[in-house]
């Protein structure tokens, strides 16, 4: 899902750009707000890590960009979505400044992509679940469904901006339904892995995900 350098025209970059800083202002100031950070970096640091090992897994596809795991639902379900946008924008940084994996110029879209949307519409759709099914199978089937739509809107969303990007020569009629419907497959295995890999932590070792309550600063 990565958009590299030259899919997207100056104006699409600074609108992304725009949005995502703006979104990163406002969600630095949540955490600040509500969160001992120095209790829930060492938990958001080991969820970069791994979410940036899975990244680096891609398998190029039509349409102007990858497909690979992503992790943003399940960031945001373990640590909450302002934490998880956070670490969805760690690995993002690194993996375009170092490994060049997603461009610089595009590096608002990624962040929007992957680290708002994702993060956002898993976390969404998690919680709705839970809500009305409880229990251990209402944490699994949330999250498995909060990780396939997260893939799939943010492979969609990507899929829009480089179709109504002027410098992509296919336009938004190829892109769109490429993205998308490439991403509601891998979906399936972002929403097993999601819901395994949460459902474990959730039920199993709660007291790896206490952190985050801990860290929550007291009214």
């Amino acid at each position: 899902m990565h958009i590299p350098d030259g899919y997207l025209d100056p104006i699409w970059c600074a609108g992304t750009y725009a949005v995502t800083i703006a979104y990163l202002i406002y969600a630095y100031r949540r955490v600040r707000a509500n969160y001992d950070v120095s209790r829930v970096i060492p938990l958001m640091t080991v969820f970069a890590a791994g979410i940036f090992v899975a990244q680096m897994l891609n398998w190029p596809i039509p349409g102007g960009t990858s497909l690979h795991f992503v992790g943003g639902a399940l960031s945001a379900i373990v640590l909450g979505p302002y934490l998880a946008s956070y670490v969805m924008f760690l690995v993002l940084l690194v993996q375009a400044l170092v490994f060049h994996d997603g461009g610089i110029t595009t590096l608002g879209a990624n962040v929007l992509n992957m680290g708002i949307i994702d993060v956002w519409v898993g976390y969404l759709i998690y919680r709705l679940v839970t809500r009305y099914v409880g229990g251990s199978r209402g944490i699994f089937l949330g999250a498995f469904l909060g990780g396939w739509a997260g893939i799939t809107i943010a492979g969609a969303a990507a899929g829009t901006e480089i179709g109504l990007s002027p410098w992509f020569p296919y336009g938004i009629y190829i892109s769109l339904p490429v993205m998308a419907s490439w991403h509601a497959l891998l979906g399936i295995v972002e929403g097993a892995i999601t819901a395994f890999v949460a459902q474990y932590l959730l039920t199993k070792h709660p007291e790896l995900t206490q952190v985050v309550k801990v860290g929550v600063r007291a009214s």
